[in-house]
């Protein structure tokens, strides 16, 4: 995922470059310490020491990069855990061109809750990890695949929990989890015009918007889960989200500011990103926005760890991670 000018020529002129703006580090208070409001009581939660045990199953398989053991063993690994939460789950296969031409083999999974019902919520995530730590301060480090438990794992995990969560309480809706692969083997920094094409990046995102699991698919919104387990959360409303889907990004924040998070889920605008919701958005046409941590401190508008060898499980909160996956299920029960 990277920042973007615009999308695809479509976003207003006034949006100008992306750059984050208007929000300063802040710790999620734990858990424990939120009262739930009325307006979220009965409604199930997400359990932290669940949520990080996703995590690190992940990130035990090392590197989840294209065309490697640890890519097919993970989203084996997947597939069995959504099955066993009751999902009309599957895998959807496909091959895709790396910026450099080379073929990539990719890896989309997807999982149905009460596929009968017609009305129907589209939750998402990337589950691979990044190729190159292309951002990391140590340049010898710059060709290492990354662990990936923030970028790619976090969101992957909070769905899970979700997954877990609605096997014990049936959600009113319908929901389809699609996990993306080859989101994150965009152009590197260090390759020549690194700063290029969209199209290089959410390679897995592009080929289920235009082959989705059922032809002719349609969600009443969407929302995409991306780096929400960072230790010092911020997630603002993301240009690219606002611009197609305003009602549910101002739904789903005020559904926050009701139990208590409005201090991380903040209502300020910040520029657009590149990410699989763009794709979702542009080619499907269902109204979906990215809950993605933003950071004005950092020099790139993600957390310090990004796209570098640090991004690990000791840099993540399972609190933080339980604030998302809680919104979520508010969302989905309300």
């Amino acid at each position: 995922m990277q920042l973007k000018s615009c999308i695809g020529g479509l976003l207003p002129l006034v949006l100008g470059v992306a750059i984050w703006t208007g929000c300063q580090r802040k710790t999620v208070p734990a858990a424990t310490e939120q009262a739930p409001s009325s307006q979220t009581a009965g409604i199930p939660v997400c359990q932290a020491d669940s949520l990080w045990a996703f995590v690190k199953a992940q990130t035990d398989f090392g590197p989840r990069i294209p065309n490697s053991r640890a890519q097919k063993a993970c989203a084996d690994w997947l597939l069995s855990r959504l099955e066993s939460y009751g999902a009309q789950a599957s895998v959807q296969e496909f091959t895709a061109k790396r910026w450099d031409g080379e073929s990539l083999r990719g890896r989309n999974i997807i999982a149905s809750f009460q596929p009968e019902n017609p009305k129907r919520v589209l939750l998402c995530a990337h589950w691979d990890s990044r190729p190159y730590a292309d951002n990391d301060p140590d340049s010898d480090f710059h060709k290492t695949p990354i662990e990936g438990a923030n970028d790619g794992a976090s969101g992957t995990a909070v769905l899970l929990e979700v997954a877990r969560v609605m096997q014990q309480n049936p959600a009113p809706v319908g929901v389809d989890i699609v996990l993306f692969d080859l989101e994150d083997s965009g152009k590197p920094r260090w390759a020549p015009d690194a700063r290029g094409d969209e199209y290089t990046w959410c390679l897995g995102s592009q080929y289920w918007a235009e082959n989705p699991h059922i032809p002719g698919y349609s969600a009443w919104f969407g929302i995409l889960l991306d780096m929400v387990g960072t230790q010092e959360p911020c997630f603002t409303m993301e240009a690219t989200s606002m611009y197609y889907a305003p009602d549910v990004m101002r739904k789903v924040w005020g559904k926050a500011a009701l139990m208590g998070q409005g201090h991380v889920f903040q209502s300020r605008n910040t520029g657009g990103l590149i990410d699989d919701h763009l794709f979702i958005n542009r080619i499907l046409g269902i109204p979906t926005i990215d809950i993605v941590h933003y950071d004005n401190l950092s020099g790139t508008g993600f957390f310090p760890h990004w796209h570098t060898v640090g991004d690990k499980m000791e840099n993540l909160s399972a609190s933080t991670l339980k604030t998302v996956g809680d919104v979520v299920l508010a969302v989905l029960y309300e």
